[in-house]
């Protein structure tokens, strides 16, 4: 087929006519998107730069960069006919449902982070975000998954903080740490 167009339920129509559309086209659309976003809410931050040079800016529009390139790659990919097929040595059943309880549970738990983030703070809303992510994501030992979480959500904290000078969300724990 021209173009890498592809008829039937892969990638296009059963009665033979184009379809342009395909699930991958979707994903490499909100990554660019993303992108987009993500430097334009970086645009308004306002701070002097760290110790080591580098300001609040550098790393979210490092992030926001890459991730417009990647996009735009992806969807030009996408457009010439490229899709993903899951490599002979991952253990993926291609024709399987989506886990949508999954990914729901997923998602409540970054929304949930980002709704309670000012009221929390950093360190006990990352700890909570890395514990809630690794148990829905089948964590066998929820006890070390809750060392491990708030170690992650103090060493976060002290690297942005102390380390880059970037100001985090203290919730109760402001001035304790």
């Amino acid at each position: 087929m021209a173009h890498g167009w592809r008829n039937g339920p892969q990638g296009g129509s059963q009665d033979g006519r184009r379809s342009w559309w395909r699930p991958e086209l979707g994903l490499a659309v909100v990554v660019l998107a993303l992108g987009v976003l993500v430097i334009a809410g970086t645009l308004d931050v306002s701070a002097a730069a760290s110790r080591l040079g580098l300001g609040p800016r550098f790393f979210p529009m490092l992030v926001g960069g890459s991730l417009v390139v990647v996009g735009l790659f992806y969807v030009l990919d996408v457009l010439r006919g490229g899709h993903g097929d899951p490599e002979e040595s991952e253990d993926v059943d291609a024709a399987a449902p989506a886990d949508r309880r999954g990914v729901g549970l997923v998602s409540g738990i970054f929304l949930a982070f980002a709704a309670l983030l000012d009221v929390l703070g950093w360190v006990i809303g990352a700890s909570l975000l890395f514990f809630g992510l690794s148990v829905a994501l089948g964590a066998g030992h929820k006890g070390r998954a809750a060392v491990v979480a708030v170690v992650m959500g103090v060493a976060t904290y002290l690297l942005f903080v102390k380390g880059l000078g970037v100001r985090l969300p203290g919730g109760p724990l402001e001035g304790v740490i």
